[in-house]
């Protein structure tokens, strides 16, 4: 596991969040700006469509879920997904670019990755945006792509520890 994925559970150990202030509410902030994108603004309309907010809420956590069980057979093990390297980055990315540019994904997506966010702010989920809400679901602690927060979270730990150089 990468430091930045391990030093805000080090640096908050006795609170049992993942994350500080700082990273608690920039995934908050982020988290309802894409929920207020996917609801009330997707490009050049006004309102979502019935299918963009089932694909959003619903569709998109299924899949992940159905991904980690995938894995799990595949891998024959039960142990978390560890896609931190530049496959997983690269993949993720890939991932989200795709569904953000296709019109008919695009609330669908933001609603997806609000939720996410959302839901990791208000748990102090260190991991992964993309996998906050399977893993609560499945009390696991999977992380693929982690490429938004994870510096952030790591130079917010590092600061707070007292130290005055931060790399990123």
């Amino acid at each position: 596991m990468s430091e930045a994925s391990t030093a805000p559970d080090q640096a908050n150990r006795n609170s049992g969040r993942g994350i500080l202030p700082i990273g608690t509410i920039t995934r908050v902030l982020v988290g309802m700006g894409l929920l207020y994108l996917g609801l009330f603004d997707p490009p050049f309309r006004w309102g979502i469509q019935w299918h963009e907010a089932l694909l959003g809420l619903l569709g998109f956590p299924a899949v992940t879920i159905a991904g980690v069980f995938l894995w799990k057979a595949l891998a024959g093990t039960s142990a978390p997904i560890r896609g931190m390297g530049h496959l997983g980055m690269c993949s993720a990315i890939g991932v989200l670019f795709a569904l953000f540019a296709l019109p008919f994904t695009q609330a669908a997506a933001a609603l997806f990755l609000g939720s996410s966010l959302l839901l990791a702010g208000i748990r102090g989920y260190a991991g992964c945006e993309v996998t906050a809400i399977s893993n609560w679901l499945l009390r696991r602690d999977d992380q693929v792509g982690c490429m938004v927060f994870s510096p952030l979270d790591a130079a917010e730990a590092r600061f707070s520890r007292g130290s005055s150089e931060v790399h990123l």
